[in-house]
């Protein structure tokens, strides 16, 4: 016999769309990250109204609700830890409503953001944020978990592009927040809030986003190192120069290998960390600043400086990167993918620190990420099968966060907290920090039906990577 508010569902959604079966609820009992929940209910909505009325029949009956956008979440957003509804915000009809005047876009939540791309690059214009998974996630995740990317370090993350949103509260009531301004300081910013906050707060149905005019003229440069040292050295001077790249990432000897044996791109093997560079702007200034660039790579004794002549031989060198995750993932059959992020002049010492680790807890542990803002992403290849070798896991990955904070650094650069990294939570905000955080979420959703679960720590919880 079907729950009442099951049935209550069905009477205002169309019963297509709200799913009970078994198989339908196993599609979504995961995510990108570990551990898998089964929910009670799977309600696809396509429509302000549709979320109305699952918020409105759930918070009467007290029923947990969990937003989901494509699962592409590595922290355990999407996952309904407590059942009840799965809410299935993929199925929404893609919008993208450019107004260039303004320079804004209005998005409804199930876009990926790659259609966003592709809509502002027509008027001749860019939406700066670009997680490595653009072609398959929903903007509406990118929104809840404040998604960053490469261009981060010259052009911010998600946050620093919504003016405007529409949500949806625990009780059902939509509110209308920020606008189409560049400026506005009316009352408090819960635009700003609600963006980032993994759908504790309510559910985002509509946002209005910055866009910016595309840059005339891009330039790539690649630099191999000997040591992971030297590449931070060559990185922190670069930054320190007065030149601000669009992009600049690195990976470490085992991720290039694991590219090239994946899909030969051309990286080299034989370098213990490659550096990786985007210059954009004017032609003429670009040009310059490419020089200046390569002339630091070389003082510091870069193996190997290339500056790519030709539109395609750059897309291939960023191809390459974008091939380290599942390359990598070729390695060992499970990956736990991370995102520590500590101040740029404490690289090193984080990589030493990742090195240690490595050594300590003996795991294939491989660097890669975003250099020029400290954001890493330590994976570690591991079978999830091999419950003692997912022990020493978790060990490893506990100490990666601990070192991240104890750097002056935070857990999480781009992923979110979820479920992977919620019992760490007070080591870096402290026991006043999260309480006042409870106390939003407490004020905003008193009933507790908003993806719970998620960034607080219930009594004695730590990480777990295993089936215990």
């Amino acid at each position: 016999m079907e729950a009442q508010w099951i049935t209550a569902l069905q009477q205002r959604i169309d019963k297509n769309r709200v799913q009970t079966g078994t198989a339908d609820r196993h599609s979504y009992s995961y995510d990108g990250s570990f551990g898998e929940f089964l929910p009670e209910a799977v309600v696809q909505v396509r429509s302000t109204e549709e979320v109305v009325a699952v918020l409105e029949t759930a918070n009467s009956y007290r029923v947990p609700v969990t937003p989901r956008g494509q699962g592409t979440c590595l922290s355990g957003g999407p996952l309904p830890v407590k059942g009840g509804i799965v809410l299935d915000m993929s199925q929404w009809p893609s919008s993208v409503e450019v107004t260039p005047g303004d320079l804004t876009a209005r998005v409804s939540p199930g876009t990926l953001t790659s259609a966003i791309h592709a809509a502002a690059e027509k008027h001749g214009l860019m939406y700066p944020p670009d997680p490595s998974s653009a072609h398959v996630s929903t903007i509406g995740g990118n929104l809840a978990e404040n998604s960053g990317g490469p261009r981060g370090l010259k052009y911010g993350v998600t946050k620093d592009y919504v003016i405007g949103l529409e949500v949806v509260t625990p009780e059902g009531k939509v509110m209308q927040t920020g606008g189409s301004t560049i400026k506005n300081v009316t009352g408090f910013d819960l635009t700003k809030l609600i963006v980032g906050s993994e759908g504790l707060l309510g559910v985002i149905t509509a946002a209005t986003l910055k866009l910016i005019p595309k840059p005339p003229a891009v330039q790539t440069i690649m630099a191999s190192f000997a040591s992971m040292e030297t590449a931070g050295e060559a990185i922190s001077k670069t930054l320190t120069s007065g030149i601000l790249p669009a992009k600049m990432e690195f990976i470490d000897q085992a991720c290039a290998q694991a590219v090239e044996a994946y899909q030969p791109s051309g990286l080299p093997t034989d370098a213990a960390a490659i550096v990786m560079i985007e210059l954009d702007g004017n032609e003429p200034s670009i040009q310059v600043e490419a020089r200046q660039v390569s002339a630091i790579m070389k003082e510091l004794d870069a193996l190997q400086v290339i500056e790519p002549e030709t539109p395609a031989a750059a897309a291939a060198i960023w191809k390459a990167r974008k091939m380290v995750s599942p390359a990598i993932a070729k390695i060992k059959p499970t990956k736990v993918s991370e995102d520590a992020t500590v101040p740029r002049s404490r690289i090193p010492e984080m990589t030493a620190r990742l090195a240690e680790i490595k050594e300590k807890y003996n795991v294939s542990l491989v660097v890669f990420g975003h250099a020029g803002d400290g954001n890493l992403h330590p994976n570690i290849l591991c079978d999830k099968r091999d419950q003692e070798e997912m022990k020493r896991v978790e060990q490893a990955v506990g100490e990666i966060f601990e070192a991240a904070i104890a750097l002056g650094g935070t857990l999480s650069g781009e992923h979110g907290i979820g479920t992977m990294k919620s019992s760490f939570m007070e080591q870096e905000l402290g026991a006043v920090g999260v309480d006042m955080m409870r106390r939003i979420k407490d004020a905003w959703d008193p009933n507790g039906i908003m993806n719970p679960g998620k960034i607080f720590a219930e009594p004695g919880q730590r990480l777990v990577l295993t089936d215990e």
